[in-house]
């Protein structure tokens, strides 16, 4: 699941870690990775949620060896890591780009240290036009710092980032910053999180009518689990 040399994207089992160099090109290595750490999630194999750790931004045109079979692809299992049914964290380190900010944006918690900033690296001209591009617009389309680095690759800092939601905190200390993070969501897990996620998803694009279903469905297993939990108790 590695690339040759530095530039790697390598999903380790042990620690439940992702870790991605946003100078990888779109590969199926990097493919196979993020779907090695959603298969170890999904089977429960993990810590109890999945860290992605991330920096880098394209060191080669993204379209260079790419298919829109292989984009195809990256995109699913950047879906998959949208659902899972643990929490995902990410943390970066520096300007980040690429597959990099692509898995930057599918995660719950995003941390970055104070040199890190966003980027949609220019090719050809313009910027890639993948699903970040999606994920950017679908709540900060009318923002200017999100437009300027969709439509030309002006990089957003750090503390813009925070400003816009794009990251939940700026650290020095990114590694605390992480630990504390985790620790907060230490009894959150399984499908129900995945639910409650999808649901969040879905409210920018459903009507109250629509999505009322869905939420009463949801409150219903919600009660069936705590008279469950009370009959055991």
């Amino acid at each position: 699941m590695t690339e040759t040399g530095t530039i790697s994207a390598v999903y380790e089992a042990a620690t439940a870690t992702l870790t991605l160099d946003g100078r990888l090109p779109l590969s199926s290595a990097a493919v196979a990775a993020v779907n090695a750490a959603c298969d170890a999630a999904e089977d429960g194999r993990t810590a109890g949620h999945l860290t992605v750790r991330l920096s880098g931004v394209p060191a080669v045109p993204q379209a260079d060896g790419a298919t829109v079979s292989l984009v195809s692809k990256w995109e699913r299992a950047l879906r998959r890591l949208e659902r899972l049914p643990v929490p995902t964290f990410a943390t970066a380190e520096g300007p980040c780009g690429g597959l990099a900010l692509d898995l930057l944006l599918c995660a719950d918690r995003r941390i970055a240290d104070g040199a890190a900033s966003l980027v949609m690296p220019v090719e050809n001209g313009t910027t890639w036009p993948g699903m970040t591009l999606y994920r950017l617009g679908r709540s900060h389309a009318g923002a200017a710092a999100v437009r300027r680095a969709v439509l030309f690759g002006t990089a957003i800092g750090a503390q813009e980032a925070v400003a816009l939601q794009l990251v939940d905190v700026v650290a020095d200390g990114v590694e605390a910053a992480l630990a504390a993070a985790v620790a907060s969501t230490a009894s959150v897990r399984g499908s129900e999180l995945a639910i409650r996620r999808q649901l969040l998803f879905d409210a920018a694009t459903t009507s109250f009518e629509e999505a009322l279903g869905a939420h009463l469905a949801a409150c219903d297993r919600a009660l069936l689990q705590s008279a469950a939990a009370e009959a055991a108790a």
